[in-house]
């Protein structure tokens, strides 16, 4: 339902009745005035929401999508912000959670440094060298990087005979509990997607019941102003008519009066 005002007072009522026409009154002049007063009468920081996108039709018209997204556009390119809405925020602090190895790789990701290949020489047996072969220290320390190489390998193979012995069953409960977990989210998920289907739901109800009370209000209002329209084009009328009827009698009595003298 929109207004707009034209030459001659001639007012024109967009509805989705149609059009009507025809001279402005007093009853119009405080529809519009109300109509106006409601639109700037907003408190600040209020956002009125005047859209139903489940009762409103005409979304899927062709050009309307695109109107819209010139709208958009316009708006995001005029709009410069000028407050800083993150502001009540503390500073974050990025570094709260590195550790020594964490700020090394950064600062060598920072420098462009290639990454330090992983180093095998704790794992080798080297011979003492050539100027070393009769320097028994030199051979003492190969026996001993020799005995901890062995008793390496012995840790792994225990290892392994422990995995063979006991894995199965941890990754039968590490299996278990990643079943329960995937259960729990989906659950989750569940009660999360029927919450929403119920708001959209309320939504829908809502909307469609506010449609239907708008529309008839709006049929209410143009069948009242079309009403007031029948009453002043009458009311123009009679008084057209008793203009007419003065006249006709102002004129009679001045031939009477003629005809007495």
């Amino acid at each position: 339902m929109r207004w707009s005002q034209c030459a001659g007072d001639v007012y024109y009522v967009m509805t989705s009745a149609g059009v009507m026409n025809g001279p402005e009154s007093a009853q119009t002049q405080k529809i519009s005035a109300s109509l106006r007063m409601a639109g700037t009468g907003l408190v600040a920081g209020e956002v009125v929401v005047d859209a139903l996108p489940y009762f409103d039709q005409g979304y899927e018209a062709p050009g309307v999508r695109e109107a819209a997204a010139a709208l958009v556009e316009e708006e995001t390119r005029r709009y410069r912000p000028t407050k800083n809405y993150l502001s009540y925020l503390t500073a974050p602090d990025y570094s709260a959670f590195e550790t020594d190895i964490m700020r090394n790789e950064f600062e060598r990701l920072a420098a462009r440094q290639p990454i330090e290949l992983l180093s095998m020489k704790r794992y080798e047996l080297p011979a003492p060298s050539s100027g070393q072969k009769n320097d028994i220290t030199a051979w003492q320390e190969c026996v001993n990087n020799s005995m901890a190489q062995l008793e390496h390998q012995a840790v792994r193979i225990e290892n392994l005979e422990l995995m063979s012995q006991h894995g199965c069953n941890a990754w039968k409960v590490y299996n278990e509990n990643l079943v329960h977990m995937i259960e729990h989210a989906q659950k989750e998920l569940q009660k999360l997607r029927k919450h929403i289907q119920d708001l959209n739901w309320q939504r829908k109800n809502m909307q469609l019941t506010a449609g239907s009370k708008l529309r008839e209000m709006e049929s209410t209002w143009v069948s009242l102003v079309s009403k007031n329209y029948e009453i002043e084009r009458t009311i123009v009328q009679l008084e057209n008519e008793i203009f007419q009827m003065k006249q006709q009698h102002g004129e009679a009595n001045k031939e009477n009066i003629r005809q007495d003298f």
